[in-house]
C-alpha cells in the first residue's frame, strides 16, 4: 500500500497552515510526524483522512490520487483528546469498535491486555482520566481493519511505562504488517518507536528519513547524533 502525500496544503485566508507538504508512508513501517505544537501536524492528518478539505495536494494511493471510498477502506483517523460514547463503558465501546467497523475481532484479548485495559472494561469511557482514555482510544484504533492507523498524539497523558507499554504495543501490530502514522510533538518517544520520521515545522516538511538519512542532510550534527539534535538542526 504505497501512499503518497503530494504537495499538500492548507490555507485559512492569508494563515498558511501547510504549504506543499510532499512525503511517502512505506507499508509495515511506524512513521513518526514529528513537531512541535502548532506545526500543523493535526491539520495534515484531517486533510489526510480528508476530515478537512485542502487548498491544493493531493494523495495518492499506489500512484493514483485516492478515491473517498478508497480513503475511508485504507486508513483510519484516530484524534487527540476525544471521547467517543463517554456514557458507556470501555467495553461497550471495544465491541462496537469491531461490529460497526467490522473490525480485528481476533486481536481484542490481547489488546486489552497489553494495553492494560482490564480493569477499565466497566468504566464510561466520560469518567476515565486522561490517560486511561489514551489506551483505551489506542485500542479502539488497533481493533480498526483499514491498513493504515493515523495516531495524533498517541502517548499524550501516559507516564513512562504506560508509554513504554504502548510503544511496544503499536510495534507488535506493524510487526503483523499494520501500516502506523504517529504524530508525536515528545521527540523522546518518536526515537523508541519510529522508523522513519517526517519532520514538520511552521506548515513545511523539513525532513524525511531514518534518523541516518536525516543526519546527512546537515553538519551541524555527528554522526550518532540524536533525533532531537537533528530536528533542531534542520527546523
Amino acid at each position: 500500500m504505497p501512499l503518497n502525500v503530494a504537495g499538500l496544503s492548507k490555507h485559512y485566508g492569508s494563515l498558511v497552515a501547510l504549504d506543499d507538504v510532499s512525503f511517502s508512508i512505506r507499508e509495515g513501517e511506524i512513521l513518526g510526524l514529528i513537531g512541535p505544537n502548532g506545526a500543523g501536524k493535526t491539520t495534515l492528518f484531517e486533510c489526510m483522512a480528508g476530515v478537512l478539505p485542502s487548498t491544493a495536494g493531493r494523495v495518492l494511493l499506489d500512484g493514483r490520487p485516492i478515491t473517498a471510498r478508497e480513503r475511508a477502506a485504507a486508513m483510519f483517523y484516530l484524534p487527540d483528546a476525544i471521547a467517543p460514547w463517554p456514557s458507556e463503558p470501555v467495553a461497550w465501546a471495544l465491541d462496537f469498535t469491531i461490529g460497526f467497523f467490522d473490525g480485528r475481532a481476533d486481536l481484542l484479548d490481547q489488546v486489552i491486555q497489553m494495553l492494560a485495559l482490564g480493569p477499565l472494561l466497566r468504566t464510561p469511557v466520560g469518567k476515565l482520566s486522561k490517560g486511561q482514555r489514551k489506551r483505551v482510544l489506542l485500542g479502539i484504533g488497533l481493533l480498526t481493519p483499514q491498513r493504515l492507523l493515523l495516531a495524533d498524539e498517541p502517548f499524550d497523558g501516559l507516564d513512562l511505562r504506560q508509554t513504554r507499554d504502548a510503544a511496544a504495543t503499536l510495534r507488535a501490530h506493524a510487526s503483523r504488517g499494520r501500516t502506523l502514522f504517529l504524530s508525536i510533538h515528545q521527540i523522546g518517544d518518536a526515537a523508541r518507536v519510529c522508523d522513519r520520521f517526517v519532520l514538520l515545522s511552521g506548515g513545511v516538511v523539513r525532513g524525511e528519513g531514518t534518523l541516518e538519512e536525516l543526519s546527512t542532510r546537515t553538519d551541524d550534527v555527528s554522526a550518532g547524533g540524536t533525533l532531537e539534535e537533528v530536528f533542531l538542526a534542520l527546523t
